[in-house]
């Protein structure tokens, strides 16, 4: 179906739209924090490359990433429309995401991207990696 508006007023309109945040996916790592004892994170923390969760005592950024919305290669995710658009979008986002993450590490950081599919069958894979950010050096 065609598109009734010129691509910059759709991109006007569409730059709008405000995310509200992947709460299902947050609120499962909340639950996965308070069963491995994790203490001390703050969401939405207003710091420049806006992680999900902080943890400032300890330096540790958490970014809750969408598989799709992030590039993640857990499932062959590709639209069948408007490909070359979403192409594009996707591959802005995955280098930001890298510079966001270069940032970090550059002040001290250590950053964790957990993918919305390392939630599922109890997120052992997300554990994994939280375990090894928050190992004693």
């Amino acid at each position: 179906m065609a598109d009734i508006v010129s691509a910059s007023e759709r991109s006007r309109v569409m730059s709008l739209v405000r995310s509200r945040g992947n709460k299902s996916t947050e609120l499962r790592l909340i639950a996965l924090f308070r069963e491995m004892g994790l203490k001390g994170w703050r969401r939405n923390y207003p710091v420049n490359g806006k992680p999900d969760f902080v943890f400032l005592k300890k330096r540790v950024a958490v970014f809750a990433d969408g598989c799709f919305w992030h590039g993640h290669s857990c499932r062959n995710l590709k639209p069948a429309s408007n490909t070359e658009y979403w192409t594009r979008k996707i591959n802005r986002n995955m280098e930001r995401d890298r510079e966001v993450e270069a940032i970090f590490v550059a002040r001290g950081w250590r950053v964790v991207r957990i993918w919305e599919c390392e939630l599922r069958h109890k997120g052992a894979k997300a554990k994994k990696k939280l375990e090894e950010a928050f190992k004693e050096e």
